[in-house]
């Protein structure tokens, strides 16, 4: 593979790796309108799993994957692999839509903190990638300022917990899955689909339901469809493409928006979260200091690019690149 497509991927990858980090960010604003018109957790998170499931058809058929679908459904082993990260994402995403309508902005920011903290670990752990002193050095500020959050809280932060630990579970599977991103994220939302829908059918026909309480409940909730498809696919076809290190670091861009977020909307904010804040970002600025010393030096690393997707279809000699070539 010659340098300039690798280059070219490279990009792509850091441009939707950004772009599904920059909406999760903004995200707990659409959940929370969704709230103000009466919908509860649950029924906004039976919306986006059945309006999810019809937007991930959509880009199934875009892409032209219809024949991978296909093959994806009639393999026990990938359904499998992938029934397992459809349950992390639904339980983190449950979670989230909880911490945001309830009051708990910045308990999910704090998670989201975490969460590239554990993604670089794993990273180097499963997947044999290097961290430099420039990445290590990140990470250890970014620890001090996750820890100092930790103790504003004055509590165990199970929310933030649950957030970091399925999120980085769902992307290692997601990045080790033989799947193309459309193919399996319609596989996942077809799996969350069948009880969301059930749901739906009970609070609808109980008259607790909102879908169809006048046009703008509608329109809301029709639009957690894409509001959830749309950057977890940006999400898998970038993890394929990056480092599980470098996706995990871009993922400091969504908290920090959700955390501005819930400071805007009046939630305690003190001096230790002020610090935590300040350490998150020098730990950041030091990263992208690494990462401008690597292009200077002209040297390619792990930190480049992985190998491009594999999907079902690939030959061996794919396979064997991405297991082992970088």
């Amino acid at each position: 593979m010659s340098a300039a497509p690798n280059l070219s991927q490279s990009r792509a990858a850091l441009a939707a790796g950004i772009g599904c980090y920059l909406l999760w960010g903004f995200i707990p604003l659409v959940f929370q309108q969704m709230g103000r018109l009466g919908a509860d957790p649950w029924e906004i998170m039976a919306n986006r799993m059945v309006w999810g499931l019809a937007f991930a058809g959509l880009l199934v058929v875009l892409a032209r994957q219809n024949a991978q679908v296909v093959r994806v459904l009639r393999s026990p082993r990938l359904m499998g692999w992938l029934l397992a990260s459809a349950v992390l994402i639904a339980l983190n995403w449950t979670v989230y839509v909880f911490a945001v309508n309830g009051g708990r902005t910045l308990d999910a920011s704090l998670g989201y903190y975490l969460n590239p903290l554990l993604n670089m670990a794993a990273g180097a752990w499963l997947f044999r990638e290097r961290i430099d002193r420039y990445g290590a050095a990140a990470i250890g500020l970014a620890g001090i300022g996750v820890v100092l959050q930790a103790v504003a809280l004055g509590h165990l932060p199970w929310v933030s917990l649950i957030l970091a630990f399925s999120f980085c579970g769902y992307g290692i599977i997601r990045k080790r899955v033989a799947v193309d991103a459309q193919t399996g994220l319609f596989a996942e939302c077809l799996i969350l689909a069948v009880p969301a829908f059930i749901w739906l059918m009970h609070i609808q026909t109980s008259g607790q339901g909102h879908l169809f309480a006048n046009p703008e409940a509608t329109a809301w909730l029709i639009f957690a469809g894409p509001a959830t498809v749309i950057p977890l696919a940006l999400f898998a076809w970038a993890a394929r493409r990056m480092p599980l290190s470098s996706m995990g670091f871009i993922q400091f861009l969504a908290p920090t928006i959700v955390f501005v977020i819930g400071t805007m909307q009046g939630e305690a904010l003190g001096a230790l979260r002020i610090a935590s804040f300040v350490f998150i970002w020098t730990g950041a600025a030091v990263y992208a200091l690494g990462a401008v010393i690597k292009v200077r030096r002209g040297t390619r690393t792990a930190e480049t690019i992985v190998a491009p997707e594999p999907g079902l279809l690939d030959d061996p000699a794919e396979d064997r690149m991405r297991d082992g070539g970088r």
